[in-house]
C-alpha cells in the first residue's frame, strides 16, 4: 500500500511595511507603538464525543476586548497560559498597543457546533478589521478542533484571520502539540509553534517564544515555514515526552535547530490527535527557517523520515481491569504504591468523565486504601452536599442516565468531605489555573479503609493533586491512587509516582488506546499502526 505525502512551503510574499528594531511603526512622520491582537478559540475534539455548543465554552470561559487583558495578567486566571505569557512577556519587552478581541476555551469534547464556530470567527474577524491598522495577531488555539461542518476550522479561522488582519500582518500562533495541521494552517499563519513537552509544562515558555518572534517580525524578520505529515496516528499514550521515540524525536529536533546556527527559528513535530478522525491526521513535523525555506525544507524532512523508521515504536502495553484490581488488591505497605491511569475515559481527550468500569470493578473486590478521582457527575455531587459531610447516602453514579460507556451503578458511601467554590490548581498543566470544580464531593466505600472517590461537577481531567487536596485527601497516602487522565496526571503527581509506578488500564471508553476497536471514517487511510503495510514515500523537494 502507498501513502501519499506531502511537503508544504508556506510562499507568501514578503510583508512590506516600515518596521525598526525597536518595533515602532512610523506613521505619518510619527512613531507608535505596534498594534497586536489577541485572539483564540480552543478546542480538542474527539469526534466519537458529543458536540461542543456554545454552552460548553461558556461554562469554560469566553473574554473579549479588555477582560482578556484583565486575566491575562492576573496570577490565577483561567485564560490559557501561554496568553498570559504572551502578554506578560510584550508588557515587559516594549512598547505595544494590544487589541483584545476574543478568546474562548472549551475542554476537550466533540466537534464544535459549526453554527457557533461561524459567529466566533466572525466576531473576530470584524475585530481585526475595526481594529485596523494591525502590526501582528497572536493565535492562542489548541490546534486539533473539527466541526460539525468541516475537518479544518483551525485553517478557516487562521485563513479569516489573514483575510481580515491584511497580507502585511504578522500572524503567530502557539498550539497544542497533540494539534492536527492541515497545509492550510501552515500557509496562512508566518509562524506555528508547537509545544515540546508531553505532559504539557512548556506553554509559558511558548507563549514566551511567540511574544518575542513578533518582535523580531517586527524589526523586519520574514520566516518560512515547511509542513512534512507522515500517514502515523499515534495512540496518546505513546506521545509522552521524557522518554521513548516521541520525546527523543522533539530533542532529536531541537538539537538539529541549534547546529543550524540560528538559521532555524523553530522547530515543531506535532504528534496529533487521532481522535479528530481528520484527512489532516498524521505526525507532522513543522519547520520555520529564520529567512531562508531551504534549511527548513531538508531538515524537516530528515525529522519525518527519522519518525518514520522508528514508527513501530509507537507501541505501548495496557494494563487490564483483572490485572489492575489484582495489583491493588496485593498493594500492601510493604510495597511502592501505585497509580493507575483510567486511559479509556480521558476528559483531556475528550471523555466523558463518567464511565464506572474500573471503579466498580475495585469496589466488588473490596479493594482498600484507594483514592479514585475525578468522577464527573453534577447531580451526585449535589446530592452528597445536601446530605452533608457524615451522612450516609445511596451513592447512584451516572442517575441521570446511562450511555455505551457510563452506566450507572449504585453503592452505599458516606460523604467525608465537600467543597465549594474554585480552586487554583499546582502542578503541571493545571499551575496557577483556576478551576471551578464546585461541588465537589468525597465519597467513602467500603469503610474508612476502602475507597474514597471524587465527584466534581464540571468534566476536567485530573492532572492536579488539588482535585484530592480540596477535600482534604492525601495523593501521597494511598496505595492505589486512580485518576481519569491520559498522561498529564504524571506531571501532578511525580513527587509520589516514579514511572514504574504508573500503569495504564485498558478501559472502555471514548479514548481508549486501542485504535482497532473504533469505525473510523475520516483518517486518511492507509495510516499505520491500522494498517501495518503502509508505506510512506518521502515527498520531492517542490523547489
Amino acid at each position: 500500500m502507498f501513502a501519499p505525502a506531502r511537503i508544504t512551503v508556506a510562499n507568501r510574499v514578503d510583508r512590506e511595511g516600515a518596521r525598526t528594531l525597536t518595533g515602532t511603526r512610523q506613521v505619518n512622520g510619527a512613531s507608535r507603538a505596534p498594534r497586536i491582537a489577541l485572539v483564540g478559540m480552543s478546542l480538542e475534539s474527539n469526534a466519537f464525543a458529543p458536540v461542543a455548543t456554545e454552552a460548553d465554552f461558556l461554562a469554560r470561559y469566553y473574554f473579549e476586548g479588555e477582560e482578556i487583558l484583565t486575566q491575562a495578567r492576573r496570577p490565577d486566571s483561567v485564560i490559557s497560559t501561554e496568553m498570559a505569557a504572551f502578554v506578560r512577556t510584550l508588557d515587559a519587552t516594549g512598547p505595544w498597543e494590544p487589541v483584545p478581541v476574543v478568546v474562548t476555551d472549551c475542554p476537550p469534547w466533540g466537534p464544535v457546533d459549526h453554527a457557533f464556530f461561524a459567529a466566533t470567527v466572525e466576531t473576530i474577524a470584524a475585530g481585526l478589521r475595526e481594529s485596523a491598522p494591525l502590526e501582528a495577531v497572536y493565535v492562542a488555539n489548541h490546534g486539533a478542533m473539527v466541526s460539525t461542518e468541516s475537518t479544518d476550522p483551525d485553517g478557516e479561522m487562521l485563513a479569516r484571520i489573514r483575510d481580515a488582519a491584511g497580507p502585511d500582518a504578522a500572524i503567530v500562533a502557539t498550539l497544542d502539540l497533540h494539534a492536527n495541521l492541515s497545509e492550510r494552517m501552515v500557509d496562512v499563519a508566518d509562524v506555528i509553534i508547537g509545544y515540546q513537552t508531553n505532559p504539557h509544562v512548556d506553554m509559558r515558555e511558548r507563549g514566551e517564544e511567540a511574544a518575542h518572534t513578533v518582535r523580531a517580525m517586527l524589526a523586519g524578520m520574514r520566516p518560512r515555514g515547511t509542513l512534512v505529515r507522515l500517514p502515523l496516528t499515534p495512540p496518546s499514550v505513546t506521545l509522552l515526552t521524557a522518554s521513548g521515540p516521541y520525546g527523543e524525536l522533539i530533542d532529536y529536533g531541537q538539537r538539529r535547530k541549534r547546529e543550524h546556527g540560528g538559521a532555524i527559528l523553530n522547530v515543531s513535530i506535532f504528534g496529533g490527535f487521532v481522535f479528530g478522525d481528520t484527512p489532516k491526521n498524521g505526525l507532522a513535523v513543522v519547520v520555520t527557517g529564520r529567512e531562508d525555506a531551504v534549511p527548513a525544507r531538508a531538515l524537516a524532512l530528515e525529522i519525518a523520515e527519522r519518525a518514520w523508521s522508528e514508527r513501530s515504536r509507537y507501541a505501548r502495553h495496557l494494563t487490564s481491569i483483572e490485572e489492575a484490581v489484582a495489583l491493588a488488591l496485593s498493594n500492601g505497605p510493604n510495597r511502592a504504591p501505585v497509580i493507575f491511569s483510567d486511559a479509556g475515559d480521558n476528559p483531556g481527550g475528550g471523555g466523558s468523565g463518567n464511565t464506572t468500569w474500573l471503579l466498580r470493578a475495585l469496589v466488588e473486590a473490596g479493594a482498600q486504601g484507594v483514592l479514585y478521582g475525578s468522577f464527573f457527575d453534577p447531580d451526585l455531587a449535589h446530592a452528597a452536599r445536601e446530605a452533608g459531610v457524615g451522612a450516609t447516602i445511596a451513592a447512584v453514579f451516572n442517575s441521570a442516565g446511562e450511555t455505551e460507556f457510563a452506566k450507572r451503578f449504585e453503592v452505599p458511601a458516606i460523604v467525608r468531605a465537600v467543597h465549594e467554590g474554585p480552586v487554583v490548581g499546582r502542578r503541571g498543566i493545571f499551575a496557577g489555573r483556576t478551576l471551578d470544580l464546585a461541588p465537589m464531593a468525597a465519597l467513602e466505600i467500603g469503610g474508612e479503609d476502602g475507597i474514597t472517590a471524587v465527584v466534581i461537577s464540571a468534566r476536567h481531567q485530573t492532572a492536579d493533586p488539588v482535585f484530592f487536596e480540596a477535600l482534604g485527601l492525601e495523593a501521597g497516602t494511598a496505595r492505589t491512587v486512580c485518576v481519569k487522565s491520559r498522561g498529564h496526571f504524571r506531571a501532578g503527581f511525580d513527587l509520589w509516582f516514579a514511572p514504574d509506578q504508573v500503569y495504564e488500564i485498558d478501559t472502555p471508553g471514548v479514548t481508549a488506546p486501542v485504535l482497532d476497536r473504533f469505525a473510523w471514517k475520516g483518517l486518511p487511510r492507509p495510516v499505520y499502526p491500522l494498517d501495518p503495510d503502509t508505506v510512506w514515500t518521502p515527498p520531492p523537494d517542490p523547489a
